[in-house]
């Protein structure tokens, strides 16, 4: 006999988002579909192709070949530095103010701990997502906002073409779509399209706007009702209406 395999949503998330909420009105809607929660790295993306993941929480941009992505929200930049560094006396930090400073390379420091750490010991200062800044808090360092800086974007990511139910109904939720809502496929009657087939039509649709035009030597149909019917010769219209003083 085959082996039974029990029906399970898997959910990955990139470092620094925390998909607890989401997670819990899942089970709270759908006690009977466990989730596996996955972390990933920069390989995130590579786990939506593999299947390893069935929805994937992604900080963008990403490559965006054969995948629907919905952004959700925007983080904070954020600078890090020792606790020392005057930046610590500020309480949002000015563009001009990290001209002169040392900004340090994350990748080159082996990723926002690492980037966390150097800063720390003062050799410079590290500009990250304030999620990431505060995972990897520290005693001996300090961040502030720089609002001045672009922020990144998380988004929720799914492979085209993976039209399960579960993708779709955690999607909703994710949306904030409550349990009685009828675009929620555990609401509705009867079949409905899944999160896929809408995101292609819009797709369809955007790209069929494009192609069409107006010919251009068209002129313009006279608008019913605008030439003026009255007695000939009269040059008045009929049944006109009088405005009251």
């Amino acid at each position: 006999m085959p082996e039974f395999k029990p029906r399970t949503l898997s959910v990955g998330f990139v470092a620094g988002v925390t998909p607890g909420k989401w997670v819990g009105r899942w089970r709270e809607r759908h006690p009977d579909v466990p989730l596996e929660l996955q972390q990933y790295g920069d390989d995130a993306v590579a786990a939506l192709h593999s299947a390893a993941a069935d929805v994937l929480f992604v900080r963008l941009p990403v490559d965006r070949e054969n995948l629907f992505i919905i952004p959700l929200y925007e983080e904070q930049a954020v600078v890090v530095s020792s606790k020392e560094h005057e930046i610590s006396l500020y309480d949002e930090v000015p563009l001009a103010e990290l001209e002169a400073e040392n900004l340090l390379d994350v990748a080159e420091c082996g990723g926002p701990a690492g980037a966390v750490e150097v800063a720390a010991s003062g050799a410079g200062v590290v500009v990250l997502p304030m999620s990431l800044a505060r995972l990897h808090a520290r005693r001996d360092a300090v961040h502030r906002p720089v609002p001045e800086l672009p922020g990144t974007t998380i988004g929720i990511a799914w492979l085209e073409g993976n039209d399960s139910q579960d993708v779709e109904e955690f999607i909703g939720i994710v949306r904030g779509r409550t349990a009685r809502s009828s675009r929620q496929p555990s609401a509705a009657d009867g079949p409905r399209k899944s999160a896929s087939q809408k995101a292609s039509a819009r797709k369809a649709a955007q790209q069929g706007s494009k192609k069409q035009a107006a010919p251009s030597g068209a002129k313009p149909e006279p608008r019913k009702g605008s030439g003026k019917a009255g007695k000939p010769g009269s040059g008045t219209p009929q049944n006109r209406r009088g405005r009251r003083r």
